[in-house]
C-alpha cells in the first residue's frame, strides 16, 4: 500500500494541473473575443510623429519660396537615453524633463541636430513660412492646414493631400514596453520635394519688393516679354501671415492684391491711341496745342498752360500732351480704335491661376465712345476708362515684343522632385500690331524719357524706353487737393527689349515723381543682377 503522504502529492499535482487547464481554457476563450485581439495588434507597435511636411511653393529656378527655413525636431525613448543627453538639445528643458519623466516614447523641439542612436532620432521639418514670406499676395496663407488664399488655396490638394508625417515605429511586448533590439522603423517625408513651378525669379521679386516699397500704396510688376512670364509681381502695402488680424484692420487695406485691381489709367493709354493713328496712316499728324483743347462746351487743359505749339506725334508722346491726342482721336476709326485696345487687353481679364484672377476694368462701348467727351477723354486715358497694372504690363509686352501680345502667366507647372516641370505648356500668343508700328511706339517712347529733359525714369547702366502717366480719379483729399494715381509702363534694354516693367503708384500724384524712380531703381538692380 502507498503511503499517506504520496496519495496527498498526486492529489496535488491533479490540482495543479486542472487548475493550469482552466487558466488555459480562459486565456483561449479571450484570444477568440475580437476586442482583445485588436488590443494585442495595436499594443504590438508605438508610432511617434515629429510632425508633417508639405508641398513647396518654387520660383521658376526650383529655389522654394515656401519651406524655406526648417525646424529640429526629435524623437526620444527614456529607458534608451539619459536625461542629461537629452538636455543640451531641448528648446524647453523643463517640458522636456516633465515628458521624461513619464517614460513613454515622446517628441520634442530641438536647438541643434545631432546624431541619431537607440533613444533619439532626428528630424529636419521645413516650416511653411519664414519671417517675410515673398509675393504674399499671390503665395497667400493657409489656416487650419487648409489654403484659403492665392496659390495656397488654387493648390491646396496638391500641396496638402497625401502628406507624410515624420516619424519613428517601435516594436513593443505584451506590456507595451519598447523593444529597442527589434530596430525602429523611421519616415522621412519628401513631400516638400513635390509642389508649384511659379514663373517668379526670387531675385528680381525681391529687388520689386524693396524698389516698391517707397509706394505707400500700389504695385509693380516685371515680365518677361519674350515669354509673358511674370518674373516679379508685389503689391502694396505688404501683410505679415503671422498676423493677419492687423492687416485686415488696416485703413490702407494691405490684403487687396492691386496688381488685379483696375484704376484710371491716364496718359499711359496715348501708346493705344498713338498705336492706331500709325494703324490709319496718321503717323505723320500734326497737331497744335495752345493750352487746352475745346469739345462741344467741354474744355480739356494741357498740363502745360502755354501750349506746346504746334507737333508731331513723337514729340507729343515726349511731351504727353492732352490736346494733341484729343484732335487725334477725333480723326480715328471708332470701331477700330476700340478693337485695337480690346485686342490689346483692355476690358478682358487675365486669369493666373485658380482666384488669382485680375479685374477686366472698364472698356467704353463704342456708343459711350460716339458721346464727344467721352472719345476725348478715352484718347488720353481718361474718363469711364480703367486697366489693371497686369493689363497695362501685357500691353507692354506686345510693344516690346513686336507686337505680339502674349498672355500674361504666372505658373509653370507642377513638380514631383523639386527638379523637373511635368507638362508645361507653351505661352497663348497672338498678333494684334504690325512690327514696323512697334518700332514707332518704341522709338516714342525711349524719346518720352530721353528727350524729356525733367525725366526721372532714366537707368544709369542700360538704355530703356517708357510711358509716365497722372491720372485723375475725381477723388478730393481734405484739403481738396484731387487725388491722382502715378503710373509708368516701359521696356528695357531699348535696342533689344527683353523685359516689361510697370509701376503704379496709388495716389500718388505725378507719375514723373511717384512712378518713375521706382522703375529706374528696377531697371538698375536688375543689370546689376545680370
Amino acid at each position: 500500500m502507498r503511503k499517506r503522504g504520496e496519495h496527498g502529492v498526486i492529489i496535488l499535482i491533479a490540482m495543479f494541473f486542472l487548475l493550469f487547464f482552466g487558466i488555459s481554457l480562459s486565456f483561449f476563450g479571450l484570444s477568440q473575443k475580437k476586442e482583445y485581439v485588436r488590443t494585442a495588434a495595436e499594443s504590438s507597435f508605438v508610432t511617434i510623429h515629429a510632425g508633417d511636411s508639405g508641398g513647396t511653393i518654387f520660383d521658376r529656378n526650383f529655389i522654394p519660396l515656401t519651406n524655406t527655413d526648417t525646424r529640429i525636431s526629435a524623437i526620444a525613448v527614456p529607458s534608451e537615453i539619459s536625461f542629461g543627453e537629452m538636455k543640451e538639445y531641448a528648446v524647453n528643458p523643463s517640458e522636456v524633463k516633465e515628458l521624461y519623466e513619464k517614460g513613454e516614447p515622446f517628441a520634442f523641439e530641438c536647438t541643434k541636430i545631432g546624431d541619431d542612436s537607440q533613444g533619439l532620432t532626428f528630424f529636419e521639418i521645413p516650416e511653411r513660412y519664414s519671417k517675410k514670406i515673398p509675393a504674399p499676395h499671390i503665395i497667400g496663407y493657409i489656416s487650419d492646414g487648409n489654403g484659403v488664399s492665392g496659390l495656397e488655396y488654387a493648390y491646396d490638394r496638391i500641396l496638402r493631400s497625401g502628406s507624410v508625417e515624420n516619424s519613428v515605429t517601435y516594436s513593443t511586448d505584451g506590456f507595451g514596453h519598447i523593444l529597442i533590439g527589434n530596430g525602429k522603423d523611421v519616415i522621412r517625408s519628401k513631400k516638400q520635394k513635390t509642389g508649384v513651378v511659379t514663373t517668379l525669379d526670387s531675385r528680381i521679386q525681391k529687388i520689386c519688393e524693396k524698389a516698391g516699397a517707397s509706394l505707400k500704396k500700389g504695385a509693380v510688376i516685371v515680365s518677361d516679354v519674350k515669354k509673358g512670364e511674370i518674373l516679379g509681381i508685389a503689391s502694396f502695402p505688404t501683410y505679415d501671415t503671422d498676423n493677419l488680424a492687423a492687416a485686415f484692420s488696416d485703413e490702407d487695406s494691405p490684403m487687396i492684391n492691386r496688381c488685379l485691381y483696375s484704376f484710371s489709367v491716364g496718359s499711359i493709354f496715348k501708346l493705344v491711341t498713338a498705336c492706331e493713328g500709325i494703324n490709319e496712316g496718321q503717323s505723320n499728324f500734326m497737331g497744335s496745342c495752345c493750352g487746352e483743347y475745346t469739345v462741344g462746351n467741354l474744355r480739356f487743359g494741357c498740363h502745360d498752360k502755354k501750349g506746346h505749339g504746334i507737333q508731331e506725334m513723337g514729340d507729343a508722346m515726349a511731351n504727353s500732351c492732352n490736346p494733341y491726342f484729343i484732335s487725334l482721336g477725333q480723326c480715328l476709326d471708332l470701331q477700330q480704335y476700340r478693337s485695337l485696345a480690346y485686342n490689346l487687353g483692355f476690358g478682358r481679364e487675365i486669369h493666373l491661376s485658380t482666384g488669382i484672377i485680375s479685374s477686366a476694368g472698364t472698356l467704353p462701348s463704342i456708343d459711350e465712345l460716339r458721346v464727344p467727351g467721352e472719345l476725348a477723354n478715352f484718347s488720353f486715358g481718361q474718363g469711364k476708362l480703367t486697366a489693371t497694372p497686369l493689363q497695362i504690363n501685357q500691353m507692354t509686352c506686345a510693344i516690346a515684343n513686336g507686337g505680339e501680345l502674349i498672355m500674361l502667366r504666372l505658373i509653370r507647372g507642377i513638380t514631383l522632385d523639386g527638379e523637373t516641370v511635368g507638362n508645361e505648356k507653351l505661352p497663348l500668343s497672338s498678333r494684334v500690331i504690325s512690327e514696323d508700328t512697334t518700332k514707332q511706339l518704341r522709338k516714342m517712347m525711349i524719346g518720352a524719357i530721353y528727350n524729356n529733359e525733367n525725366s526721372k525714369a532714366a537707368p544709369t547702366l542700360v538704355r530703356a524706353g517708357a510711358k509716365t502717366s497722372t491720372a485723375q480719379t475725381g477723388i478730393f483729399d481734405e484739403k481738396g487737393e484731387e487725388l491722382c494715381h502715378g503710373w509708368i509702363t516701359g521696356f528695357f534694354p531699348a535696342s533689344a527689349p527683353r523685359y516689361a516693367v510697370t509701376v503704379l503708384a496709388e495716389h500718388g500724384g505725378f507719375g514723373n515723381d511717384s512712378a518713375a524712380p521706382v522703375f529706374r531703381e528696377i531697371v538698375d538692380e536688375m543689370m546689376k543682377m545680370k
